[in-house]
């Protein structure tokens, strides 16, 4: 975007410790603005807040556990008491872990799934929202995933949870327009990160497959996704709400 459209602004982003939430927080620095590290994942998040302060940027780091409410209030509570207020938020905290078909699933990774994907965007919502009253608006992109949009074999509870986060996405934009609060979703397809990596690596062959997923002939990258969730956040996109963007490559076209 440039121009340091977010000089500011301050921004929560939950799972910002690695992969997609990373990439958002450093996006959101460079723009200038206030960066909350949220994340469970100790050491990893207070590197993402590090980084973006050795660059020149402005951020904390907030142990947060998405599924407790308490640990969300306080992500919330902190981001005012440092920054004083809460302009955007990104809902970025899942879990992916169910390769089983869905009468080989079990109870357990069901509750955690809903439990981390749905209850914690959810519970960032209630609390984002509450404080986004107070100042008289704000932005909030939640992520889902192509598994949202369309089935997912093999990951049946994963896009049940994904599902949800459009539901709720579509049901706060429709409640909280009229008080300045805008609510949209990202719709990820396969995204290059390094936990994607890192299984490229143990599954020879597989990348050719899920370029093959994607028309525009190659997976996405980070700062895909980034590019939609700043614009999203941004005044550039003040008549969208209750959308749902594909960051795809057209996967959910064919």
């Amino acid at each position: 975007m440039g121009n340091q459209a977010f000089a500011g602004k301050t921004v929560l982003i939950t799972g910002a410790a690695s992969g997609i939430g990373r990439g958002v927080a450093m996006a959101f620095a460079q723009e200038g603005a206030n960066v909350v590290v949220a994340d469970i994942a100790v050491a990893a998040g207070e590197e993402t807040a590090k980084d973006i302060l050795r660059a020149g940027g402005q951020a904390i780091f907030v142990r947060t556990d998405v599924a407790v409410a308490a640990d969300v209030k306080a992500a919330v509570d902190a981001a005012v008491a440092t920054y004083g207020a809460l302009d955007c938020a990104f809902n970025n905290a899942g879990i992916e872990e169910e390769h089983q078909r869905l009468a080989d699933s079990d109870e357990a990774m069901f509750d955690r799934m809903m439990a981390i994907n749905v209850k914690g965007v959810w519970l960032c919502m209630k609390h984002e929202i509450a404080q986004m009253l107070k100042q008289g608006g704000g932005s909030i992109v939640n992520t889902a995933s192509v598994a949202g949009l369309i089935g997912a074999p093999k990951h049946a509870i994963y896009a049940a949870s994904k599902h949800a986060v459009v539901g709720l996405t579509k049901s706060a934009a429709a409640e909280y327009g009229k008080k300045g609060i805008r609510v949209n979703s990202v719709c990820p397809g396969v995204i290059r990160t390094p936990m994607l990596e890192r299984a490229l690596e143990r599954e020879a062959g597989w990348e050719e497959s899920l370029v093959r997923m994607h028309p525009i002939g190659r997976l996405g990258e980070v700062d895909d996704v980034a590019s939609a969730v700043l614009w999203l956040c941004s005044d550039a996109s003040s008549f969208v709400t209750g959308h749902q963007l594909a960051v795809d490559g057209a996967m959910t076209v064919v």
